[in-house]
């Protein structure tokens, strides 16, 4: 029994409820247990607050259970967002005193809809890095092989959801860091349009870049989380006030008629054959839906992970820069190496790619006029063996890092909605992902598109087999 609630999606553990099968004290009884059983083997959790969501739990009333569909289900959140009351370690010992005053805007919006905390995931420290490597809190590993990575920077947001520690998760998303470890673990992973969900309360690693992201099972959980936390908030100024659309209302619309744009360079290029295999049967699927599929060219990627980098790391020296001096000895070797590196860059490369920023919007829109999706990989390789440095395909090195993040990174830049979700196993027993990108804001076609896919039984995976 607490297999079959721990893999449940959110909509069938509200069923459950709703029948008076399960209380949500009860449940939250059960996800403690596994987390219990099970975080020393996956490192998902670094907080674990079970005995405050206990203590919630018995406080809702039948009224409280509707008000949400998330109302009496347990989450989990990565450690970057504030939760008040609760260290916000941002995986690092340079915040192990870092007790939060009050809740980031996410974690306010899921309280108000009667979530349920259950504490906070690993990550890469400060979110700098895509292999969720972590040498404080231990590095996450793959549900479906624990010598494989489970992906970062959302790393323990990607186990927790994995190894059915969690029915839902909130990551953030700088440059595939929720989609790229959702995919990996076989989830669904969402980094909604830059500004729909505001950022207030989440510990910065690159103002430019970073999104609040989603983990959830399936695409309807996806939508009915978007929906609870997608916003505006004024103390964010990079937060959007536009209306917030009922993402799951459209779920069910048919996908006939609409164009499906395939990228004609970079994105399907050094990528495990078994990858684009499986791509092609989803091309074939939309096609038969209805669909058209629309060859796009990308703007030259060529120097797109370099305009990235030379965003990230002055940025996030300018985060760090007030604990450098007083806790410097206490960051990892990794990041310190990347705060380094920002120290070297002039003013004049920032400027500049920020410049490049921009023309990577403007160019990546364009593609909008003549397609309604985008469909890619959602990475070139599947999950890699712990400790892996660099991978090769057609006769290209590359850090493993990279290579997790190759298809996924533009897309902060640009700043389009992209999903991430599985579509088939590899022969070597790990998920197998695509990524759907869409207009600015236009998530729900994203969420409609994703939503037929999971439907067709072709596409389906099976769940990790973590119990026993």
């Amino acid at each position: 029994m607490s297999s079959e609630i721990a893999f449940d999606t959110v909509r069938g553990l509200k069923a459950r409820l709703a029948a008076r099968k399960i209380t949500p004290t009860e449940l939250v009884d059960v996800f403690a247990e596994r987390v219990s059983q099970l975080n020393n083997r996956s490192k998902a959790f670094i907080t674990v607050t079970g005995d405050a969501a206990r203590k919630a739990a018995e406080a809702l009333t039948i009224d409280d259970l509707e008000r949400s569909p998330f109302a009496g289900i347990p989450y989990a959140s990565k450690d970057l967002f504030d939760v008040e009351g609760v260290l916000t370690s941002a995986g690092s010992r340079v915040f192990h005193d870092r007790i939060a005053t009050e809740d980031a805007f996410a974690i306010a919006r899921m309280r108000e809809a009667n979530a349920l905390s259950l504490g906070k995931t690993n990550l890469h420290e400060f979110a700098y890095g895509a292999t969720g490597e972590n040498e404080v809190y231990g590095t996450c590993v793959n549900a479906y092989d624990p010598n494989r990575l489970a992906g970062g920077s959302s790393s323990g947001s990607a186990a927790a959801v994995a190894f059915g520690l969690v029915p839902a998760s909130l990551g953030t998303d700088t440059g595939g860091s929720v989609r790229a470890p959702a995919a990996l673990n076989g989830l669904v992973g969402l980094k909604p349009t830059i500004g729909r969900v505001p950022t207030t309360g989440v510990v910065p690693y690159c103002w430019t870049l970073d999104h609040v992201g989603i983990m959830t099972r399936d695409v309807a959980d996806c939508a009915d989380l978007l929906g609870i936390i997608a916003g505006y908030d004024p103390r964010d100024p990079g937060s959007q006030n536009l209306p917030v659309e009922d993402y799951a209302a459209a779920l069910d619309s048919d996908i006939s008629g609409l164009r499906i744009g395939i990228p004609t360079n970079f994105y399907y290029e050094r990528t495990d054959p078994e990858i684009l295999v499986a791509l092609e049967a989803v091309k074939s699927f939309v096609i038969a839906q209805g669909a058209s599929l629309i060859p796009v060219t990308f703007p030259d990627l060529e120097h797109s992970r370099a305009v990235s980098l030379t965003v990230q790391m002055p940025e996030a020296l300018s985060a760090h820069s007030a604990y450098l001096q007083d806790r410097g000895e206490l960051y990892g070797q990794d990041f310190r190496a990347g705060l380094a590196l920002g120290q070297t860059l002039l003013a004049e490369h920032y400027i500049r790619a920020k410049r490049f920023v921009e023309l990577y919007r403007q160019e990546t829109n364009a593609l909008f006029d003549e397609v309604d999706l985008i469909l890619t990989p959602a990475t070139p390789e599947i999950a890699q063996k712990l400790g892996t440095v660099k991978t090769t395909r057609d006769g290209v090195e590359e850090a493993v890092g990279n290579a997790i993040t190759r298809f996924t990174t533009f897309f902060n830049m640009s700043g389009h909605p992209a999903l991430t979700m599985p579509c088939a196993m590899h022969s070597e027993g790990l998920p197998i992902g695509l990524q759907l990108v869409g207009r600015y804001f236009e998530e729900s076609t994203i969420l409609r598109a994703a939503f037929a896919v999971e439907n067709d039984g072709a596409f389906s995976i099976p769940h990790p087999k973590v119990d026993g």
